[in-house]
């Protein structure tokens, strides 16, 4: 004989009916149906939290990246093609006088470390020119980045050289642990070659760690692989230490700032190309250049020419920051000053300087007596053009 609907049945959904038969179900019913829906109700709501409460080694991050801004890269410990690079002290009194007057708050110390390893020079000889900058910095009341360059990193060697960098960054830190965290910062690795992304990152993850072991409260400076590219760094996933500043180079149109840099091979070969893009003043193109990507750049000009393309490319590692709530840093930017024109050069720096101060984020010049100097000639108010001085801010008796 078939079961008869029970007359008692309850309803607890709009489309779910629970039909009880025994006296245990309707017990269990009523509690599911009418208690608990009460609890619940009366309960205060849990709320996610809208402005989530960030860590204060991060906030300490971000105090310090913005001290770095304005800065300089003092080219000089990573030549290794200059034989005479250790002979003397490079930076004088004058030179940090000079930057003082000019309104730089920071210096960006590039250093060769593996080719001197390589080379056999002892650390010593090294070490003692990074005291004298740490020193005359401190006495100049300027911040001091200490900058891992040159090295040999790469996808197959990867193992190694993780070892070889954390090596020297345990001498370093070791030496410098009692030199003011506000002041001083160290740079685990310049330009990271083209490779998997997730190579550099375990490696970075690995070379930090170390770091930390010794000197917990640094910060660091980290960038992303294929050479601090903004758009790699737009697709890394930030490290889980809260004390880093994530480090970008911007040498964009690359077409303008390379023109004819002999190292940047044939597709730079193309010069006289002005900033921004002028149809009457734009080269024909070197055949040179044909079948290489500065074809491609040379074609694409025309729009990336201008300081709008400058603000919108700043502002994809601007939307990267803001999505992980890090601090950043453009720890190189600058045009190479053998080809491109006085003027060209000047609207460059100025159309950089003024999109990464609307996006708040700190810039360095590379550099300050090289071959991407802002100087005609020696490093002096003198050898500085006007429009120069109007790109860096620059007003006699002071800054703006």
């Amino acid at each position: 004989m078939k079961n008869q609907k029970n007359a008692n049945t309850y309803l607890c959904t709009y489309k779910h009916q629970l039909h009880v038969a025994e006296s245990v179900k309707l017990v269990l019913s009523y509690l599911f149906c009418a208690i608990l829906p009460a609890i619940l109700t009366s309960a205060t709501p849990v709320v996610a939290k809208s402005n989530p409460t960030i860590p204060a080694a991060r906030l300490t991050a971000f105090r310090r990246a913005k001290s770095l801004d304005n800065g300089v890269s003092f080219s000089w410990l990573e030549q290794t093609w200059n034989k005479d690079v250790l002979t003397g002290n490079r930076f004088t009194d004058a030179d940090f006088q000079l930057l003082k007057k000019l309104g730089f708050k920071s210096i960006r110390l590039p250093i060769a470390f593996e080719y001197y390893e390589n080379e056999h020079i002892a650390d010593e000889q090294i070490f003692s020119h990074i005291d004298n900058i740490v020193k005359q910095c401190g006495l100049y009341g300027i911040k001091l980045i200490i900058d891992y360059h040159n090295g040999d990193f790469n996808e197959n060697n990867f193992l190694g050289e993780t070892k070889t960098i954390v090596n020297l960054w345990l001498k370093l830190v070791k030496r410098y642990k009692n030199v003011s965290c506000d002041n001083l910062f160290f740079e685990i690795y310049n330009e990271p070659p083209h490779m998997d992304p997730q190579i550099w990152k375990d490696a970075a993850y690995n070379i930090v760690t170390a770091i930390r072991k010794v000197d917990a409260n640094r910060t660091l400076i980290v960038g992303a692989s294929n050479y601090n590219s903004i758009y790699e760094l737009s697709r890394f996933v930030r490290l889980a230490d809260e004390n880093i500043i994530y480090t970008f180079h911007f040498y964009e149109p690359f077409l303008f700032t390379h023109q004819g840099a002999e190292w940047a091979g044939e597709q730079e070969s193309t010069v006289g190309v002005p900033f921004p893009y002028n149809a009457e003043k734009f080269p024909i193109i070197n055949p040179k250049a044909k079948n290489t990507d500065g074809e491609k750049n040379y074609n694409e000009y025309p729009i990336d020419g201008n300081e709008q393309s400058v603000r919108d490319k700043l502002q994809i590692v601007k939307n990267w920051g803001n999505k992980y709530d890090v601090p950043l840093l453009c720890g190189e930017y600058g045009a190479y000053n053998k080809y491109a024109d006085q003027d060209s050069r000047c609207r460059y720096i100025s159309a950089v300087r003024q999109a990464l101060k609307q996006l708040d984020i700190p810039g360095m010049l590379w550099d300050y007596n090289g071959n991407f100097s802002i100087f005609n000639g020696d490093p002096s108010i003198q050898n500085l053009p006007d429009c120069m001085k109007e790109a860096i801010g620059y007003k006699a008796g002071g800054t703006r």
